[in-house]
């Protein structure tokens, strides 16, 4: 079986979209962007646009898709181990993209924002589980991968709503719940 390839003229396509996108939303809010400002911007017509995306909200949706997995490292988290540096660096890199959004993206589309994120994680929690517990049944794994991931995804909400500390040091106060569940020595730790 072959893997058939994209042509790059559709990916500098795709990508230039979605950098204009992204630059227009440093400077508009989303609510505001039209499909003519993504063309101009771009410098291509709109049946080129609708070639890559259904609409601004498609647009949307794999443009940040894209952004968080990028700044997640996917494919480099997906092999690695749970543990503290990795699921700090998770964290950070979810604080961060969140940060970046601040002032991009309208508050009607948190929702949005939030389904992303963890999707993203659930693919990176479920990958990172299969490769530490292999004897397990896949479709056991589903549950706990998308119980991290809401867990990190709120946790990271709870830091941006009051920042008081670092990412890093706020995550690192759950990391043994995270890691060994919630037992004695745990809540012990933290008094």
């Amino acid at each position: 079986m072959t893997e058939t390839k994209t042509d790059p003229r559709i990916l500098r396509t795709r990508k230039l979209i979605m950098d204009s996108f992204i630059e227009l939303s440093s400077k508009k809010e989303f609510k505001d962007i039209t499909i003519k400002d993504i063309t101009t911007e771009a410098m291509i017509n709109r049946a080129t646009f609708y070639y890559h995306f259904e609409d601004i909200y498609d647009l949307l949706d794999k443009a940040l898709s894209e952004v968080l997995f990028v700044n997640l490292s996917c494919q480099d988290f997906a092999n690695s181990k749970m543990n503290e540096d990795t699921l700090v660096t998770i964290f950070k890199a979810i604080t961060d993209f969140q940060m970046s959004l601040s002032n991009r993206c309208h508050r009607g589309y948190e929702d949005t924002i939030a389904r992303i994120i963890r999707e993203q994680l659930e693919v990176i929690f479920y990958k990172m589980l299969g490769n530490q517990q292999p004897n397990l049944d896949k479709e056991a794994l589903k549950l706990p991968a998308a119980m991290l991931s809401w867990g990190l995804y709120g946790a990271s909400v709870e830091w941006r709503n009051n920042p008081t500390t670092s990412p890093e040091e706020f995550i690192k106060v759950a990391i043994p719940y995270i890691q060994g569940g919630v037992n004695e020595n745990n809540i012990k730790n933290i008094n």
